[in-house]
């Protein structure tokens, strides 16, 4: 599941994009993790949100723990009740530059980038609510992974055409439903040496003999 993604271009850029209002000026990073506030288009604007439904789980003496961003929500699980609710009535557009993915052997990973070639800003359907955590919360909708990353993941990001998008924000569920489609154009494939968490690169070949 997708837990990085970057997006690169400010608010009021993002906004001329989508043909919508910008919100307040806010701040946000431009590679963006869970918890923490990303741009999302909804209702007409382009405003920020935290990224991650808040999902408060019970410890082994019966109390609350600290909520966990749910950052992903699967297209065959949209009519469950944790999402039914904001997939019914509160889909969005989430604009995104590129999105990763951790690639190699368990403490080694690194991080690959994927995207949309030419493309600088493109649309991932989404869902948000308001919470009691976190004020306004999203989530991504993921559906089967792209051929061009079968060895490294089997999920990814609901990619929306242009055409798409206002079928997503205003149409039915079922006509929701029926864009949860595995993006069949190409996409673009970065392999790099930063690693996944942690920071800092690889070391190359040639230092480790």
């Amino acid at each position: 599941m997708c837990n990085l993604y970057r997006m690169t271009k400010g608010t009021a850029e993002v906004a001329k994009l989508f043909a919508v209002e910008p919100g307040p000026a806010t701040n946000y990073a431009h590679e963006v993790y869970p918890g923490l506030p990303g741009l999302v288009i909804a209702d007409g604007r382009a405003r920020a949100m935290h990224w991650g439904f808040p999902l408060v789980l019970t410890g082994k003496q019966g109390q609350q723990l600290k909520p966990k961003p749910v950052t992903n929500a699967r297209e065959d699980k949209l009519l469950t009740p944790f999402w039914r609710d904001s997939f019914v009535h509160r889909r969005c557009l989430v604009p995104v530059s590129q999105w990763a993915e951790a690639e190699g052997e368990k403490g080694r990973m690194t991080r690959t980038w994927y995207g949309l070639p030419d493309t600088e800003v493109f649309a991932v359907a989404g869902l948000w609510r308001t919470s009691a955590e976190w004020g306004d919360v999203y989530t991504l909708v993921m559906v089967g992974g792209h051929p061009q990353m079968a060895e490294v993941h089997d999920r990814m990001p609901l990619i929306l055409s242009h055409a798409a998008q206002s079928y997503w924000l205003e149409g039915t569920p079922d006509d929701a439903l029926a864009l949860c489609r595995t993006w069949e154009d190409a996409i673009t494939v970065e392999r790099t040496a930063e690693r996944w968490a942690g920071g800092g690169s690889q070391p190359s070949q040639r230092n480790l003999l």
